[in-house]
């Protein structure tokens, strides 16, 4: 197969796998319907580093690291399910808080800079980011990739995140979709919350051993 034809695949295994909700898409989502778009485009901007750091890092061996290291795969679960966790409680404890949806908000803003980091450490909170790159690359990539190919890999990740998070934050940020959220922002949130603990709870459990739940 041509290293064009590898890079396509991989493209395409990228995007279903961006597309599949988590809760990299509930945080987004909730972002952009909830504060600006320019706030969930610096979410989009940090879900796009997040997926490229992890990305590049499996490309030369975390997720073999990972796979050999297995107390070290389950202590970042555990990590990640406890941020995870912290997160859903956050929007849990915000639901039934108004919101000042017409605040202006700039590019130098600190609001913009606080979505970029919570979006990044989300997106990073999961080391199962990491396996999943590693199934794809190890299933679709040669032994010795081609230079051009192993540059060309971690900015197409990039382009296929950064692009994917921005459709949704401009579907999410449009005025119906921000008029349906203020009606029901209570039970929204909630859900919300509810979906991020609950993942974050599963993260955890994986990450424990086994005999503390027998």
């Amino acid at each position: 197969m041509s290293s064009i034809a590898i890079f396509f695949s991989v493209v395409a295994a990228v995007l279903i796998g961006a597309i599949s909700p988590g809760p990299s898409f509930v945080l987004v989502s909730r972002i952009a319907v909830s504060r600006s778009r320019r706030a969930g485009l610096a979410a989009a901007l940090g879900m796009g580093v997040g997926s490229v750091t992890f990305a590049t890092l499996t490309l030369f061996g975390l997720n073999a690291l990972l796979m050999q290291v297995e107390w070290l795969y389950l202590a970042l679960k555990v990590a990640g399910g406890l941020y995870l966790i912290y997160i859903g409680i956050r929007i849990w404890r915000s639901a039934a808080h108004d919101l000042a949806l017409d605040a202006p908000v700039t590019p130098s803003g600190g609001s913009v800079r606080r979505n970029f980091w919570f979006a990044l450490g989300t997106q990073l909170s999961n080391p199962k980011t990491a396996i999943f790159y590693g199934s794809i690359f190890a299933a679709l990539l040669p032994a010795q990739p081609a230079p051009g190919l192993m540059l060309a890999v971690p900015l197409a990740v990039f382009a296929v995140e950064v692009g994917w998070y921005t459709v949704v934050t401009i579907a999410f940020s449009s005025n119906r979709p921000r008029s349906l959220y203020l009606g029901a922002k209570l039970w929204i949130d909630r859900i919300a919350g509810t979906v991020m603990g609950a993942l974050g709870v599963r993260l955890v459990a994986e990450g424990l051993p086994r005999h503390i739940w027998r």
